[in-house]
């Protein structure tokens, strides 16, 4: 499956390259996450950091991956990543995104995909809407950014599996009814006493 056309930031492509084969070389199982997954699948380029998805059990391996590769960890508070620094391009190491655990299934569930180059574990596209959509909150309510990638990526998404996970947060709900009134996506059906067409 090709690339876009589009390119990332070289930086950016370089930390990509320097930590997936950093973890690669550790033996430590991830997958592609973020912006760069929907680059893989013809998106527009990420223009932020590196989303690298790993297993809570194999963070302290992946963080010390990292150092050996010459990048500065970091622990936030925030209870669901670790990130890395290299330089000033930032990798974010997530293991319980808004919406699911990463476990050993979710990676295997991962395609396989050509990524700047490198033959990568890709975030499935559902798995990376939902993730997108859970994380909408009342302060931080960016339609503008999804939209795009919605448009991007609509024929590489189970749209019913996304509804389904995310019936309960009424921002993700909000945008899927915003995607079909703009025949983004189908009409989605009635689940859980929530009317998607009405």
């Amino acid at each position: 499956m090709a690339m876009s056309s589009w390119e990332p930031d070289a930086a950016l492509v370089a930390t990509l390259k320097s930590a997936a084969a950093a973890l690669r070389d550790a033996g430590v199982p991830f997958a592609v996450g973020g912006g760069f997954a929907a680059w893989a699948r013809g998106a527009p380029p990420t223009e932020h950091d590196v989303d690298l998805f790993v297993c809570r059990a194999d963070v302290d391996a992946a963080l010390e991956a990292l150092e050996s590769a010459g990048m500065r960890a970091e622990r936030p508070p925030e209870g669901w990543l670790v990130k890395a620094w290299d330089g000033d391009v930032l990798v974010d190491l997530i293991f319980a995104p808004s919406g699911f655990e990463v476990t050993p299934d979710v990676l295997a569930r991962s395609e396989t995909m050509n990524v700047a180059g490198m033959e990568l574990g890709v975030l499935p596209a559902g798995d990376l809407f939902v993730s997108r959509l859970l994380a909408l909150q009342e302060h931080h309510l960016d339609f503008g950014a999804l939209l795009p990638l919605a448009r991007a990526l609509r024929e590489k998404v189970d749209w019913p599996d996304v509804r389904a996970r995310v019936q309960e947060s009424a921002y993700a709900r909000a945008f899927l009814y915003l995607l079909e009134e703009l025949e983004i996506i189908p009409v989605l059906t009635e689940v859980g006493g929530h009317r998607w067409n009405a």
